[in-house]
């Protein structure tokens, strides 16, 4: 027989012990799913970024979070069956870099919340309702500015003033490129310029657009932001170059891969700040209550082996303005 202690002992224990086991199941580790349209060496500096943020905040991925990558290599269509996946495994939160690995994990999902790293124009691409009231499960950052696509058409003319005819090689398959072919046509006849759009929809093509570009002769290039192009970003800068045609990209990993300039938005800032999005989302914050920002730092990079390989020579004023010359 049990004594009356003993019992009391046992139901005390029992009836205490409840509440540990749902802590416990309360405090499950958090999954972060995360895709990218790019490559993973062409993003690293990115994830980077984003991981030490969030250590500074105070997750560690494989201990208090767990963070599943997936990634594209440029190809488009895989980002539907990537998104799927993600969501699949249940993931607490979904980071998509880019608006195609937005738009495809907007479709896979709306219910599990999703932090854009970055995307071009959110709203007008259909992503969120507004800057300041997401709605629904998506916000996060934007990556682009007013000004910017055109501020790189205004740059490559310092260095190439004589260019009259400027190529522009853009992704139409990327919902952002249309939309900043539009912006850069408008003002393209105040500076002196035609426009020569080709499209590149995927690697294959990307030959042909240098091929026909040969043959018209374009005074430069401006090539649009897109993580195709980024994961193909070192056979374009040999292309460029094979076509002695000076051409300005938009982000720093294009130079660093050998092209002659770039300007936009800085990347591993944006991915800082997304951390802090899923911290507070972590924390019980609705997505459609966090407003999406917008970049705040910008960078100019210049590649001064480029140049003297082209034969150019870079203005000292753009020289002065550079946050990066590589020599």
């Amino acid at each position: 027989m049990m004594d009356r202690r003993a019992f009391i002992t046992i139901v005390g224990g029992s009836i205490l012990a409840a509440p540990l086991v749902a802590d416990g199941q309360a405090k499950k580790t958090p999954r972060i799913g995360f895709l990218a349209t790019g490559s993973a060496e062409y993003v690293k500096s990115r994830v980077t970024a984003f991981e030490q943020a969030l250590h500074k905040l105070g997750y560690v991925d494989g201990t208090s979070i767990t963070i599943e990558y997936r990634y594209a290599d440029g190809r488009f269509e895989q980002l539907p069956s990537l998104a799927t996946e993600l969501v699949r495994l249940r993931v607490d939160i979904l980071v998509v870099m880019g608006a195609p690995a937005a738009h495809a994990a907007k479709n896979a999902t709306s219910v599990i919340p999703i932090v854009i790293g970055n995307a071009a124009d959110p709203v007008g691409t259909g992503l969120v309702a507004s800057l300041a009231r997401p709605g629904g499960n998506i916000t996060g950052l934007s990556d682009f500015n007013l000004g910017v696509v055109t501020k790189r058409l205004e740059l490559i003319k310092e260095v190439v003033p004589s260019a009259s005819r400027v190529a522009v090689l853009l992704n139409p398959a990327n919902p952002t490129n249309p939309l900043q072919l539009k912006e850069i046509q408008a003002v393209a006849p105040a500076l002196g310029v035609t426009l020569l759009p080709l499209e590149a929809k995927e690697p294959n093509d990307i030959d042909r657009a240098f091929a026909v570009m040969r043959n018209q002769q374009p005074g430069a290039l401006i090539v649009f932001g897109d993580l195709m192009f980024g994961t193909h970003q070192k056979r374009m800068a040999e292309l460029a170059l094979k076509s002695r045609l000076p051409a300005i990209w938009a982000v720093k990993e294009n130079a660093d891969a050998g092209g002659l300039m770039s300007y936009g938005t800085n990347f591993d800032d944006l991915y800082r700040r997304a951390a802090g999005y899923v911290d507070k989302i972590l924390k019980g914050a609705k997505p459609a209550d966090l407003p999406v920002e917008q970049p705040t730092k910008f960078e100019l990079v210049l590649n001064l082996k480029t140049a003297k390989a082209l034969g150019l020579t870079i203005p000292q004023t753009l020289l002065l303005r550079a946050d990066q010359v590589i020599e």
